[in-house]
């Protein structure tokens, strides 16, 4: 059964903290769609915040300075929807296309503490992992991307056009457009088909 359109029933207290979220933005984030509170943002100016973004409660965006390089770090398109508790966070580059929608919990990162892929790069275990150097490769996340609950997307990652990556998969690889893929590691299970319209088991 496919329903095209459900509404919220909010309660009055929470129709007063929408409106009070709303106001807000207006004021703080003017091409913004609503950005509920608390939102968490560090290295705004390396940030752009796209057009009509709307995000749940305590979202985090992070971008930082990295040998002094101040550009823009983390780029959103437009018609973008964060839920409850994103985190993202930009050394290098994280880029998210149009009418991305992101279930709570979801962790993008173009950057970890330290390099494990057993070449001559690999971190040495001895050192804190607080103290080692970053690892950072850029991720892209194209259009019409649907991210469930709890997905992390590891630094390196490109997902496609039109992909949907299952609840608590862990995107480790690039998925290519039009795809699911679940798990942990994700992996490709279905990919859709222009011919039949229809989603096919791989």
């Amino acid at each position: 059964m496919l329903i095209n359109n459900i509404s919220n029933n909010y309660s009055i207290g929470h129709k007063i903290k929408l409106g009070l979220y709303y106001a807000l933005t207006i004021i703080q984030y003017p091409t913004q769609r609503i950005i509920r509170r608390p939102f968490n943002i560090r290295g705004k100016n390396m940030i752009n915040l796209g057009h009509r973004l709307t995000t749940g409660i305590n979202c985090r965006l992070e971008a930082f300075i990295a040998d002094g390089d101040k550009s823009i770090k983390m780029k959103f398109g437009k018609n973008i929807q964060l839920n409850d508790y994103v985190h993202i966070s930009a050394i290098h580059s994280v880029e998210i296309g149009d009418d991305v929608l992101m279930a709570s919990h979801v962790y993008i990162s173009d950057n970890s503490h330290g390099s494990y892929s057993g070449d001559e790069n690999d971190t040495d275990p001895t050192i804190p992992p607080i103290k080692r150097s970053y690892y950072v490769a850029p991720v892209k996340i194209g259009n019409r991307v649907w991210l469930g609950e709890g997905v992390i997307v590891m630094p390196g990652v490109t997902i496609g056009d039109g992909a949907i990556i299952g609840a608590h998969s862990v995107v480790n690889k690039s998925i290519p457009s039009n795809c699911i893929a679940v798990g942990a590691p994700a992996k490709i299970v279905k990919q859709w088909n222009n011919t039949t319209n229809r989603w096919e088991k791989i």
